[in-house]
């Protein structure tokens, strides 16, 4: 499998505000999902958020606690695991997977206020580049939308 990375750098929107849509355009395409958060306590506040960022909009999800991981489109983990088989993940806090090559696609979501997460997202572009990796650089508007301002084409035949 060939994985597609993209990079979303966030300028306007916080996190909190910018996943919730990031995750409706993922499951608007079809797409099970690995949220891979940095910690425990992320991982529970990001479950309560999806259910509470909008009174009007459902996003599906669950995290370790709630069971039946496999069933889950969107599941929440701060472990590099995907027990329902999704074919994307979505990596925060500066974490990294050991697994991004099983997925079909993978977001790297990063703080463009935040300095040291600049520096390690623009270290793993050049560390997957470097493999062969495809790789997009969203830069998010201010309207909270994402224009592709970068692309590297994977090396042929996949991952390396």
């Amino acid at each position: 499998m060939s994985t597609r990375i993209g990079f979303y750098h966030l300028l306007h929107w916080p996190l909190e505000k910018a996943l919730p849509r990031l995750l409706e355009r993922a499951r608007v395409a079809g797409h099970k999902v690995v949220v891979m958060t940095g910690s425990p306590e992320r991982t529970a506040f990001l479950d309560n958020l999806l259910w509470t960022f909008d009174p009007a909009a459902w996003l599906p999800h669950g995290t370790a606690r709630d069971g039946d991981a496999a069933s889950q489109p969107i599941f929440i983990t701060d472990q590099d695991e995907n027990p329902g088989g999704a074919d994307m993940l979505v990596l925060l806090d500066g974490v990294h997977s050991e697994h991004v090559a099983d997925f079909a696609r993978c977001a790297l979501v990063f703080d463009g206020n935040d300095g040291q997460a600049v520096d390690a997202a623009r270290a793993l572009w050049a560390e997957w580049k470097a493999k062969g990796m495809a790789l997009a650089y969203y830069q998010q508007s201010e309207k909270g939308g994402w224009e592709e301002k970068a692309s590297v084409a994977g090396a042929a035949g996949g991952v390396a």
